[in-house]
This record gives C-alpha cells, structure tokens and sequence, in this order.
C-alpha cells in the first residue's frame, strides 16, 4: 500500500485592511480545503487560532494569516487561488508556497513549476529551490510585496523518512489508539498545555493538531513500510524549550534520514545524533524570513533489499 505523505504547504498573511480572517465563516473554508480535493474532519479553537484536522493534513486560521499543509495528490496550489481570488490580491501582504520532492512525483496533478505558473495568474513573486535536484530538495515560491516579517515569526519544519523500532511497528499494527500514539510519542511532555485534536486513519495513518494561544503544532505520520514519513511543524521558538522536541521525536521515530526545515529558526545546521548533515542550504529573503535547509542521514550502513514492482 502506497500513499504520498509528503505534504505541500501555503502560508498566506494579510495587511490590517483586510477583513480578520476569523470572521469568515466556515463555507468558505470548506471551499478553500475542497480546492485542494480536501474535506474537514474536526476542528478546535481558542481565542487566537481556529485549528482544521483535514483528510490531507491541516489548516491553521489566525486573524491575519493562515497556514495549510495538503498531502496525497492534493492541489493546494489551487487553494492559493481561491483565496487570492476571494479577498483580493490587494489585502495579501504576504504568500509562500512550498513543496518537497515527492517519492511519486509522476502520480501528482501537477510539478512545481506547474503550481508556480498557475501562481503567477494571482499574484507575482520568486520561486527558488533549495537542495541539490537529485537528492532531498525543497521548493519555496514567495511573493516580492513590500512586507516585513517580525525576527520571532518563527516556523520550524522536521521531515523524516522510513521510520523504524517500536514506536514505527505500532504505527503499522493492527490495533491502534490516538492515545497510545499520543502516549508513545510523549507529546503531553514535548507540547506541554497544548489542547489537541487528533485523528487514526484506516487503514493507516495519523494527524494530530495542537494550539496553546497564538503557537501550533501538527504532526501527520504516513507509518507504511516502504514509504513511510512523518511531518512535525511548530511556531514555537524551539530553541527557547527546555526539551529539544525535534532531538526526541528523531529517537523516538528512529528515521533513515531527515530534514529540517526553518523560518527565522535557530535550528539551522543544528547537530543531531547518529546523523550526519549532508547538505544544507540558506538565504535571507527581503521580507525578514532566514530561511534554511538541512538534510540528514544516519551514520551508519543501510542494507536494503528489492521491492517487487
């Protein structure tokens, strides 16, 4: 069994003219999520932040921005415009689209460079990739407005790839909970006073939401065996916790390799144990975002055996 977990992600922030983005009401995020061939499953708030658990990973709404993750053969590019087109691209501030390398990239509805094109109808911007093409990449396009992001507008990504030990060979049994997941990935202690929404997949699968103030945290884990990946991403200043949350769920998780991904993050380059760094990538964008890449790989031999096609 196959499915693309790799997600692709849009950030969107709108000026202080626009209408707060809180007010609108849930038709019209059921349009932007179905753009993307997404439904809502659930959904939490609190006094800063409406937070969507979405058949392909999630939506984070703010007053003045939102946040969404899409996986599978999604089209989220296609949300993007939705939204463009529905407030206006006069009350966007700011938009970064991403995209990994996906394992199946054949099997999406479009490329990157795609997605791009279909952008620059709505609204112009810069598009960069950073990573070498024939390994683990990561593709950003940015719009070129003149806005300024704040030094602790802070996102920090981690992406890992085939997950193995006992926290992996449970994500694929038979007989699952959200909270033994919950339980074995310790996240009451990693995201502490979070309230949180989760959800099992069927046949496999799981998503988890979480929001304490205006900070979130999701995790979505797509467990199978040949093509397993797990995405955690935060605006939490990592840095500043007592526990390094990304250090544990690699043990935990124990992945083949991973990345790391940072907007105004310290986590750049950081070193993680039993990996090695090899490759990373930086730049400094004119709206105030430090962007960096890293990929790691274990140190250590990987026998790996045929898979029949």
């Amino acid at each position: 069994m196959f499915f693309e977990g790799s997600e692709k992600k849009l950030e969107i922030i709108v000026d202080a003219a626009a209408p707060k983005l809180r007010s609108l009401d849930r038709t019209f995020w059921q349009g932007l999520v179905a753009a993307s061939n997404a439904d809502i499953l659930s959904s939490i708030s609190n006094d800063f932040c409406d937070a969507y658990l979405l058949s392909e990973s999630s939506l984070f709404v703010w007053d003045d921005r939102i946040v969404v993750l899409t996986c599978g053969a999604s089209t989220l590019v296609e949300s993007a415009c939705y939204f463009i087109e529905h407030i206006g691209e006069q009350a966007i501030s700011y938009v970064c689209y991403q995209r990994k390398n996906e394992y199946y990239a054949h099997l999406q509805a479009s490329s990157f460079g795609d997605d791009v094109l279909r952008l620059r109808d709505f609204i112009g911007g810069q598009a960069y990739r950073m990573g070498h093409l024939d390994s683990h990449h990561h593709y950003i396009f940015t719009t070129d407005k003149h806005y300024q992001a704040s030094p602790l507008d802070t996102t920090n990504e981690l992406l890992m790839y085939h997950i193995s030990g006992t926290v992996a060979d449970y994500l694929r049994g038979e007989h699952q909970s959200t909270e033994q997941i919950s339980q074995l990935l310790q996240l009451e202690q990693l995201f502490s006073g979070f309230s949180v929404d989760q959800y099992l997949f069927s046949p496999l699968g799981y998503s988890i939401n979480g929001i304490r103030g205006a900070e979130y945290f999701t995790i979505h884990i797509t467990p199978q065996e040949n093509s397993s990946y797990v995405s955690v991403e935060t605006n939490i200043d990592i840095s500043l916790n007592q526990v390094d949350i990304f250090a544990e769920l690699i043990v935990l998780l124990q992945p083949n390799s991973c990345d790391i991904i940072g907007f105004n993050s310290h986590m750049a380059n950081k070193p993680a144990l039993n990996y090695v760094c090899l490759s990373h990538c930086a730049m400094t964008l004119e709206q105030g975002y430090n962007i960096h890449f890293s990929h790691y790989q274990q140190d250590c031999l990987e026998v790996l055996k045929p898979i029949l096609l």
